[in-house]
């Protein structure tokens, strides 16, 4: 089986952290996100994924040759040379997704939840037309556009913001095609979502799945760390053992091993602790991801932030407020840093009282 994973264009709502590397690849619970979804299409019995990209494809093919080699499957990459929007980068891989009859998954590369493969395959299969979408429950639905369908999932129409009550279920972002879809879609920009969606539900060619379980767009800051919270809480229900516990750990925290904490430490809940961290004495950590080579110094604070690469934070230094550190930033002693976003490579010498971009 094939998939087709939009990768897209500059992942400027995560900078700074995708100035340094191209958002697929930006570590989620210390595994790049792109790589959740891909292991998670392997157990579902894809082989082939093609990855719709108009930006850094160097990067993504130089660090996926591994992954391939390590999975066994064929990653390809369908480079855009202008933006195709959700629909387009479908057309421009016709030929590899029509290599047979089989049905193909499309997702949005964002996207973290437990991914239902196998049962939307089932599922798909039993309803026999053209798309599956997944769809998942939320509190306000006048906030998204929802899914309106029968209760045996065939989509009637789709509603943007809806002012009073229709649905509350909303396009998860994964999707499932037979390849009778690419005679609807040519190669130029096209949104699937309102140029191809509503013509098929139209023709009651678009069933929708609910998803079960926690989901998320993990696309920026905010929803990143909603997002963490969300699978530590679904890893503590399906296998715990993979959450650190011990002195000073509280709630849902996931430490590679490599790393390293101090004493006297109260870290979580909601903290990923990426490789060769080191931690120092007495500091506290609270809902925040901390990425590879962090070095925190002792008696720090740090609640709801993202702390990029190599980054060095001085001692007794209070950070919060969905602040996003890139790669290599070093903040000095005593400093108080609230909602920032501070670009690579720099040093950070007085406090930040009042969100900011520092470049």
């Amino acid at each position: 089986m094939k998939a087709l994973i939009l990768v897209g264009g500059y992942g400027t709502r995560l900078r700074p952290l995708t100035l340094s590397k191209p958002k697929p690849l930006v570590e989620f619970a210390n595994k790049p996100i792109l790589m959740h979804q891909v292991e998670a299409l392997v157990k579902a019995g894809v082989t082939y994924v093609i990855l719709a990209v108009s930006y850094r494809a160097e990067m993504l093919e130089k660090e996926l040759k591994a992954e391939e080699e390590r999975l066994g499957i064929t990653i390809t990459l369908s480079h855009e040379e202008v933006p195709l929007g959700t629909a387009g980068p479908l057309a421009l891989a016709r030929d590899s997704l029509t290599a047979d009859s089989e049905p193909f998954f499309v997702l949005n590369s964002d996207v973290i939840c437990d991914y239902p493969f196998e049962k939307m395959l089932q599922f798909h299969r039993a309803h026999g037309k053209e798309g599956t979408i997944l769809v998942t429950k939320v509190d306000e639905p006048s906030k998204y556009g929802v899914v309106v369908c029968k209760p045996d999932g065939q989509i009637e129409k789709f509603v943007e913001k809806p002012k009073v009550f229709v649905s509350n279920k909303i396009n998860a972002g994964l999707y499932i095609f037979s390849p009778a879809i690419l005679d609807r879609i040519q190669p130029k920009p096209t949104s699937i979502e309102k140029e191809i969606f509503p013509v098929m539900a139209g023709e009651h060619q678009l069933f929708a799945m609910d998803l079960a379980g926690f989901w998320m767009d993990v696309g920026q800051p905010k929803d990143f760390l909603t997002g963490m919270c969300l699978y530590l809480k679904s890893v503590r229900e399906k296998d715990p053992e993979q959450l650190h516990s011990g002195d000073g750990i509280m709630g849902n925290v996931l430490v590679d091993p490599s790393s390293k904490i101090g004493k006297g430490c109260r870290i979580g809940p909601n903290v990923v602790i990426g490789p060769n961290v080191k931690i120092d004495d007495g500091a506290c950590i609270s809902r925040c991801t901390l990425l590879r080579g962090v070095h925190v110094k002792s008696h720090s604070w740090l609640h709801n932030s993202i702390i990029g690469w190599q980054c060095r934070i001085g001692q007794w230094v209070r950070l919060e407020n969905a602040s996003v550190l890139g790669e290599d930033v070093a903040v000095q002693d005593e400093l108080y840093v609230n909602g920032a976003r501070i670009l690579p490579h720099k040093e950070i010498k007085e406090s930040i009282p009042n969100p900011d971009i520092i470049m």
